[in-house]
């Protein structure tokens, strides 16, 4: 099986408000056609530093995929030190200096000098066009091994990818297919759904199972290995129906689909409507129903009642139910989804109410203490939480909860 690294180029990416998502999107699409990711690596801009990392991804791997680093400013070094490490010199393409310079005109500007250096390329490299940018991509071939040069910003980085470099890598990986799937569980921690399964995935080294816990879930990878497509999904198959017999409704997708995809799905099947009423949550699970494209089918009203005048006001909950149980308690909840409901004339109704902290708990009613509440035509019902974490981690929690009520009810 072919190997590969990854090398993200850029200060940026060493920052503590930007992700390299490149690295995420380039491994599933290399793991879906049998070449394995070993090490992924994110390198300022920084000359030394990069050339002795691509040396050594380059002794290490079959395939070398660089990303970012290469605009038209002194600081984008990536062309430049990816020639020095493979010990080749950088030659003007005047067919790409051409076409660099027909885009600028196509946006009625001339072509600044700088971006001349866009032009250079490494020798010997099948240079990769880029209709989506300036700066065009490089496919390095030599004994056995291939480098890969691809632009920064998705959008030009991933049709260059599809386009220009997947049927090379395809025909260069062989007969090797590998398929990933991912199975999302609720309510129950790593250790726990291990001890479940652990006598199933044991028994098979194909697919392989890993086990993942996230912020508000556990998830169950297999990873299959075969000839085809079909053969990896059949081969997975056998273990997922070993798996699901063991966790039950505890598994609440299986193809790695989000909570809020889950709800939508069902909620829209079943032509039903949904309206939520938020406090220390602030919004979130709004937020999370709404990031689905067709939310409007099924999600009617969210508002968030963060002071207790707000949760009388707008949610009709008595204010003497608030003076003796407190704001966050089971019988405000309950009243905030109740209200919510009859607010927005839908069938459903989910309340959350609670102390995200870090301040504002106390003995009696802690930080990480949440009640949420979920009302019916028929019924109302609701879970009193103890979430661990800071207060980004029990408001995502607490979101997550509330969906999962939810998602039980429509079971």
């Amino acid at each position: 099986m072919l190997t590969a690294e990854i090398i993200a180029i850029g200060s940026e990416l060493l920052t503590p408000d930007k992700t390299d998502t490149n690295s995420l999107w380039l491994t599933e699409k290399l793991n879906s056609i049998g070449i394995e990711v070993m090490l992924k690596t994110i390198v300022g801009d920084d000359e030394a530093r990069l050339e002795e990392t691509i040396k050594d991804a380059y002794k290490r791997s079959s395939v070398v995929i660089m990303t970012g680093g290469l605009g038209p400013t002194e600081d984008d070094i990536t062309r430049k030190t990816a020639a020095k490490a493979l010990k080749k010199t950088l030659v003007l393409d005047e067919k790409v200096l051409e076409d660099i310079k027909r885009r600028f005109e196509g946006w009625g500007r001339r072509m600044p000098e700088i971006n001349a250096r866009q032009a250079m390329v490494i020798h010997g490299a099948e240079v990769l066009p880029n209709p989506n940018g300036s700066a065009p991509g490089m496919y390095y071939s030599r004994d056995d091994k291939d480098v890969v040069i691809l632009p920064g910003p998705p959008r030009e980085m991933k049709p260059m990818f599809e386009n220009y470099v997947m049927e090379k890598l395809t025909k260069k990986a062989g007969a090797v297919r590998v398929v990933r799937r991912i199975l999302r569980v609720v309510g129950l921690g790593e250790s726990a759904v291990d001890e479940l399964i652990a006598p199933v995935y044991t028994q098979y080294t194909n697919p392989q199972t890993t086990i993942l816990f996230n912020r508000t879930e556990t998830e169950v990878h297999l990873i299959a290995k075969a000839k085809t497509e079909e053969e990896c999904n059949k081969i997975i198959d056998e273990v997922e129906i070993q798996i699901s017999e063991k966790l039950g409704n505890a598994i609440f997708a299986f193809r790695g689909e989000t909570m809020e995809e889950i709800i939508s799905l069902k909620l829209s099947v079943k032509g039903f409507t949904l309206a939520t009423a938020e406090s220390c949550t602030g919004g979130l699970i709004a937020e999370r129903l709404t990031e689905i494209s067709g939310s409007s089918k099924f999600f009617m009203e969210g508002v968030v009642t963060y002071s207790n005048e707000a949760k009388i006001r707008t949610l009709g909950v008595k204010r003497k139910l608030i003076e003796k149980h407190g704001a966050v308690s089971a019988e405000v909840a309950e009243a905030m989804a109740v209200g919510v409901k009859k607010r927005a004339g839908t069938d459903f109704g989910i309340s959350v109410t609670g102390i995200a902290g870090p301040t504002g708990g106390t003995d009696e009613k802690p930080v990480g203490l949440v009640y949420i509440a979920l009302a019916d035509d028929i019924h109302v019902e609701h879970r009193r939480l103890r979430l661990p974490g800071d207060r980004h981690l029990i408001r995502w929690r607490a979101s997550q909860a509330a969906l999962e009520l939810l998602r039980r009810r429509l079971l």
